[in-house]
């Protein structure tokens, strides 16, 4: 009777033990690399995407002519509703334990600049960045669309167009392309180069010559 009590105790531990080797096992294999504080990971750049593959597939074309180009032709921040407008949704979705009043303005909160890795306590101190910024989407093909397909691409909540980042950074950039400008913080050139290509995939634009090899560049640090 003991000898059968010790080998059922003995069974016991051992399918323990392989259950919590396989959770370990299975949460290792089905986690993904963290990626910096604060920035977006959801949209058409997820992990598994080749961005490479992605970049060569863009039309290369010299920039467009600005004639015509105003801000105002890609309407920004539109409602999304209880309040809130874009800018206030990417600041509560990118921020750390945000607070905001009833008109939905942020009162409080932490967030990491990934382009300089400043960290921020002041939202009044902060842009939300188009990661292709509207006069180079202009430059590449958006001058050809309508009003309200500019709207969109300019309030685009679901992929990787918006990032809130210091003033300084974002005013920094204005709105040059990847040939022209880089964010300081080299960590940051992997994710962002992958950004870029994915919005000009999905939204169908151009890069010329020079952007496309300064990509390139910055997708070889991922």
């Amino acid at each position: 009777m003991s000898g059968k009590r010790t080998t059922t105790v003995g069974s016991v531990v051992v399918l323990i033990i392989l259950i919590v080797i396989g959770y370990f096992l299975t949460r290792e294999e089905g986690s993904e690399p963290p990626s910096p504080t604060g920035a977006p990971t959801s949209g058409p750049a997820a992990p598994g995407d080749d961005p490479a593959a992605q970049l060569a597939a863009l039309t290369v074309a010299p920039e467009g002519k600005m004639t015509g180009y105003s801000r105002d032709r890609f309407p920004h921040w539109s409602s999304q509703g209880d309040s809130c407008d874009t800018r206030e949704v990417v600041l509560q979705r990118q921020g750390t334990d945000v607070r905001t009043d009833s008109a939905c303005k942020a009162t409080s909160g932490t967030w990491t600049s990934v382009y300089d890795g400043v960290v921020v306590e002041d939202a009044g101190k902060l842009d939300i960045d188009h990661t292709v910024a509207l006069a180079e989407a202009w430059r590449s093909g958006a001058d050809k669309w309508t009003d309200e397909e500019r709207g969109k691409f300019a309030n685009d909540l679901g992929g990787l167009q918006l990032i809130a980042v210091t003033a300084s950074s974002n005013r920094s950039k204005g709105d040059q392309d990847a040939a022209k400008w880089k964010p300081p913080a080299e960590s940051y050139w992997c994710t962002y180069a992958r950004a870029v290509v994915s919005v000009k995939t999905l939204y169908s634009l151009t890069v010329d010559e020079a952007e496309r090899d300064a990509l390139a560049t910055m997708l070889k640090t991922c």
